[in-house]
């Protein structure tokens, strides 16, 4: 029996276009020309490939001088990875409510990790000293788990940012508790371009002791990284990779692509570009009759309530998620490749399904 013949066509419409994730744009040119770049011949597997060395130079040009990248699969596989590395097997992580881990990660911190998540309620998906406080007790007590690490979400689920000073405070606050702090940075690029400062400003700057870098929702076919800046609060990591599952072996292919995106500007520009167009979709959704902005728009997504009917007939013809359906809240992403006309076409499809 003869085998089937290679059928290698485009099986999607590029002209499709939605807000309902950064996720679901396509890779940048440029890192698709790293990629090429990075493609034939052999290399060192394992991260021994001159790509991953590299990247580790450019890591530190970003979070200083101790810095040492992990890069990954996913953004998943780069949470639990950090937060094992910061906890012992009785350890637990306060974070937001509304956070990735707690919400959108399908129990993988507790069921892979092993980790206790103990969550707080916030108005705008931002933990504080405070806030942090209802959770962080009880350290000595054995039976309950031990509060050992902060994570925060930069930007967060809701589309709003800490200041560097917001998280100076918390580092200091959990460092006094004998507690770390980890960064789920999936969007950091966008919190960096929406606060105008370079990204150690609100990292290692300010205390932040292990960081999730995120590359896929910024430009990157896949990939991301653990990057560790603290030293001291890490054992074995490159074991605790393998046993999670997260070391690639042709990890060159990881490396380029954060190479590409953070050895220069890339990200920044992408990420600024994103802001611009969920500021642009903001401002003309709030123009709209029965639309109203339920968050802060300070990074790349827009939340939303509208009539329910409304946003039953735009999603089919605009792709993007209810984020509370029972009270017609919404939530819109913009990504590197939104366009102005991509804005405008959904903000006058919003315009008619609202007047209807």
């Amino acid at each position: 029996m003869n085998p089937p013949k290679t059928d290698a066509r485009r099986r999607h419409d590029p002209g499709v276009r939605g807000f309902a994730s950064d996720n679901y744009a396509g890779a940048h040119p440029e890192v698709l020309a790293a990629l090429a770049l990075a493609n034939g011949g052999h290399e060192v597997a394992y991260g021994g490939d001159a790509y991953t060395e590299h990247l580790q130079g450019v890591v530190r040009s970003h979070f200083g001088a101790t810095a040492e990248a992990y890069p990954v699969f996913n953004g998943t596989g780069a949470n639990v990875l950090a937060l094992q590395a910061v906890t012992d097997r009785w350890g637990a992580v306060i974070c937001a409510e509304s956070a990735h881990i707690h919400v959108d990660e399908g129990g993988a911190p507790e069921r892979m990790g092993g980790l206790k998540l103990l969550t707080v309620p916030t108005p705008d998906g931002k933990l504080t000293p405070e806030l942090i406080d209802r959770q962080a007790w009880g350290f000595d007590d054995e039976h309950r788990a031990m509060p050992q690490v902060v994570s925060l979400t930069q930007s967060t689920e809701l589309g709003t940012l800490y200041t560097p000073d917001e998280i100076r405070a918390i580092c200091e606050h959990a460092h006094a508790h004998g507690m770390r702090v980890h960064v789920d940075g999936s969007r950091i690029a966008n919190a960096a371009a929406s606060l105008n400062v370079p990204m150690r400003t609100f990292t290692n700057a300010v205390g932040v002791d292990i960081l999730s870098l995120g590359g896929t929702k910024n430009g990157a076919l896949f990939g991301e990284a653990v990057v560790v800046i603290e030293q001291d609060a890490v054992r074995r990591m490159k074991h605790l990779r393998k046993l999670s599952m997260q070391l690639a072996s042709k990890m060159r292919f990881v490396s380029a692509q954060l190479e590409a995106l953070f050895a220069k500007d890339l990200w920044l520009r992408n990420a600024r570009h994103a802001n611009e167009m969920a500021r642009r979709l903001a401002e003309g959704a709030r123009a709209v009759h029965g639309v109203e902005i339920l968050y802060p728009v300070q990074a790349n997504a827009v939340f939303a309530r509208l009539p329910h009917d409304a946003a039953e007939r735009l999603q089919k013809r605009y792709r993007f998620y209810f984020w509370d359906e029972a009270v017609g809240h919404v939530r819109w992403v913009c990504s590197f490749d939104t366009t102005e006309e991509d804005v405008d076409g959904f903000l006058a499809a919003l315009k008619e399904e609202t007047a209807r």
